[in-house]
Formats: structure tokens, C-alpha cells, sequence
């Protein structure tokens, strides 16, 4: 194997691997949370607890092929990318917190509702570096868009 592909594999694992490592870690930290998630009134169009992991390792891997992307398109990944994605991940992981750990509804739903804007903010600049990587954040988008309806549901039912 050539050098060059064995830095391109050695960056797309390292991509995939931030987002997971980060999903892992938030699962582990909120493990047991979604029996009590089940246990709270739900809005109509409520999944079950099954497909949330599901769903995020999906976007998990999306979010680590759309960096990869982005980062293949210099020796450095680029500075204004890197912070959005950086700052959506780490947002990303103290949204559970405050959703399952602290029960701070509201304030969960303002959260998701900034992360949502954020994550399309991370969409628009991967699309202007490559129009794949920015495309496959659409789920991403989606998921939060649908997200922030579930959590406003449950700070209104609850």
C-alpha cells in the first residue's frame, strides 16, 4: 500500500472514529436513561427506544465520511470546519445530558433547537468544500429537526 493511502486510510478512520467514540461515550454516560425515556408521556410519531441507537450510529458514520471528505481536500483540515464540526459534536453530547440526566426539558429543547442551527451551519461550509460531504448531512438535519419536535412534546407533556 502506498504511503498517500495509508494516510488516507489512517485520516478516514479517524474520522469515523471521532463521532462514534463520542456516540459510545454518551451512551455509556445516559445508559439506562431510555427506560425512563419510556416511561415519560410521548408526542404522537414517538419511535421506540430501539431505533434512537440506530439511527445515531447511522449518522455517526455519515458525520465521519463527510469529515473525511472535507479533510482530504488539504493536508490540514480546514480551520472554520473543523470548529463548527467540533463544536456540533460536543453539543451533541451534552444534549443527553440534559435531556436524560438532568430532566432539564426545556432547556434540552433550546439546546437541540441551536445544535439543529448549527448542523446546517456545518452542512452550508462542508458543501462549499465538497458537495457529497455537505449532502450527507441531510439525515443529520432531519434527525434534529424531528429531534427538537420529540423533545419539545415531552417538556409539554411531562
Amino acid at each position: 500500500m502506498k504511503t498517500y493511502e495509508k494516510k488516507n486510510l489512517g485520516r478516514l478512520i479517524l474520522n469515523l472514529s471521532l463521532p462514534l467514540l463520542y456516540g459510545a461515550a454518551s451512551a455509556l454516560i445516559n445508559m439506562g436513561s431510555f427506560d425512563a425515556y419510556e416511561q415519560l408521556n410521548q408526542p404522537h410519531f414517538s419511535p421506540p427506544s430501539w431505533v434512537f441507537p440506530i439511527v445515531w450510529t447511522i449518522l455517526y458514520i455519515l458525520m465521519g465520511i463527510s469529515a473525511y471528505i472535507v479533510s482530504d481536500k488539504g493536508t490540514e483540515f480546514p480551520k472554520r470546519p473543523l470548529t463548527v464540526y467540533i463544536i456540533q459534536l460536543v453539543m451533541n453530547f451534552i444534549w443527553p445530558l440534559l435531556f436524560f440526566t438532568f430532566k432539564a426539558y426545556f432547556l434540552s429543547f433550546i439546546w437541540l433547537a441551536v445544535l439543529s442551527a448549527i448542523v446546517i451551519v456545518m452542512a452550508v461550509i462542508f458543501c462549499r468544500i465538497n458537495k457529497t460531504a455537505g449532502l450527507l448531512q441531510i439525515p443529520y438535519i432531519i434527525w434534529t429537526i424531528y429531534a427538537i419536535y420529540l423533545n419539545l412534546g415531552v417538556y409539554l407533556l411531562n
